[in-house]
């Protein structure tokens, strides 16, 4: 699959990146699931705009209990649960509810710095993408606390508190999360 394509603009629908990512995972066989995936992606969409001063993918992330989620792009992949995917996001038309094929993500530099967060982050559990995605100080972790002393329209991250907080993912080193593997299948605490 190519995906070098001149003039490719982001931001990227968020499914066309998740599908970025589920294939270049398979080439190094890396099985994904849907929570790593949503981690991946917000730690790809954060490198992205600290890198380039411009979001990755359209939409936003919700500071949900395990940590940044793209509410699209959970949709489109939450029916395998804890399981690793096995399939690529589609889009919907609604008029006519036919399925269509999504746009590739083709921007060169998308496709690297996807590389680049596969190979830092892409052997870790999603236990421990969790928690680096928790770090204090951080986007989800600066939301929550906000959350607690006022009001946060459902518990968005703007793209601003990702440009201006991305940078404190500063957690200690290891690839195995301190408090063992959330659970996938409810990512709003529901256990």
């Amino acid at each position: 699959m190519s995906y070098a394509m001149p003039g490719a603009n982001a931001p990227f629908d968020p499914r066309s990146v998740c599908n970025l990512i589920l294939d270049e995972a398979d080439k190094i066989g890396r099985p994904i699931t849907n929570l790593a995936l949503q981690k991946l992606l917000y730690f790809a969409h954060g490198l992205y705009f600290t890198e380039r001063k411009n979001p990755l993918v359209s939409g936003f992330f919700e500071a949900w209990r395990l940590g940044p989620v793209h509410p699209v792009a959970y949709e489109a992949f939450k029916a395998f649960g804890s399981h690793p995917i096995g399939f690529r996001a589609v889009g919907h038309d609604i008029a006519n509810r036919a399925t269509r094929t999504l746009p590739e993500c083709e921007d060169p530099h998308a496709v690297n710095l996807v590389r680049r967060i596969l190979s830092t982050y892409g052997q870790m559990t999603a236990g421990r993408l969790v928690e680096i995605s928790h770090a204090r100080g951080a986007p989800w972790d600066f939301i929550v606390n906000e959350s607690r002393t006022g009001v946060v329209l459902g518990m968005r991250i703007p793209n601003s508190v990702i440009s201006d907080l991305f940078g404190r993912h500063k957690v200690s080193v290891g690839a195995e999360p301190r408090y063992g593997e959330p659970g996938e299948n409810f990512p709003f605490g529901r256990d």
